[in-house]
């Protein structure tokens, strides 16, 4: 059984998380900007379903990418040499949410509600939620959104329309989170698609010690601006 959270009430440890289904934690309370900050800072993160209650999971392991370990294949550095597209940040934080909450095949429904979408887009007014998007001939045509406390960045999710065009947001967020000195992305769930582009797992003890230290370091509120020399 896992607790049920009243608004009042503060997170238990992530070691009361489930191992089964892997690192379900809690449900209930709300999705306040509090609530929310808090809960990253403690590695825990919203996921549930229209018509659940929210849903509160820190799994164990992992999925963490060094901003620096990103792997750009040939064919992706060929394409950013071309420079074929244009990456802007913070432009449009709601259209890339609502273009990662489109059905996928496979997927039934999405986890990014209607309530998700309020309450990230209270984050991003606020300065903590951004999203790293990919224009192509005028044109939003993938992109990423996620929170950034201190030196880390929680991804959220991320979509194309293109090809090349999510990886091309990701790998450009990755070289200014490297320059900004951030240590860790968190990518939360283990997908193949992450692994190859350089995200691993870890064990969530390791994941909370690093994330202890990250959330410390001074942090970048407010809309971003990535570097123009990030490929050159």
């Amino acid at each position: 059984m896992i607790p049920w959270l009243n608004t009042d009430q503060p997170f238990p440890s992530v070691q009361q998380a489930l191992r089964q289904p892997n690192g379900l934690l809690a449900a209930g309370a709300d999705l306040s900007l509090p609530r929310l900050i808090s809960a990253y800072r403690q590695g825990i993160f919203p996921w549930y379903s229209e018509g659940q209650p929210v849903l509160w999971w820190s799994p164990d392991p992992r999925m963490v990418l060094e901003p620096a370990e990103i792997i750009v294949s040939r064919s992706l550095r060929k394409r950013l040499r071309k420079r074929d597209f244009e990456v802007r940040v913070d432009t449009c934080f709601l259209q890339v949410m609502r273009a990662c909450a489109q059905p996928r095949p496979g997927q039934p429904g999405t986890w990014i509600t209607d309530d998700m979408l309020d309450a990230y887009g209270r984050l991003h007014a606020a300065g903590y939620a951004h999203s790293a998007e990919t224009w192509m001939d005028g044109t939003l045509s993938g992109g990423l959104y996620g929170v950034a406390l201190g030196g880390v960045f929680f991804g959220e999710s991320m979509f194309t329309h293109a090809t090349d065009a999510s990886k091309i947001a990701l790998a450009h967020l990755a070289r200014q989170l490297e320059r900004w000195n951030f240590g860790m992305v968190d990518c939360q769930m283990a997908t193949a698609h992450l692994a190859s582009l350089g995200a691993r797992e870890i064990p969530r003890k390791e994941f909370m010690r690093r994330l202890a230290e990250l959330v410390n370091y001074p942090a970048r509120i407010g809309r971003w601006r990535f570097d123009d020399d990030l490929f050159d």
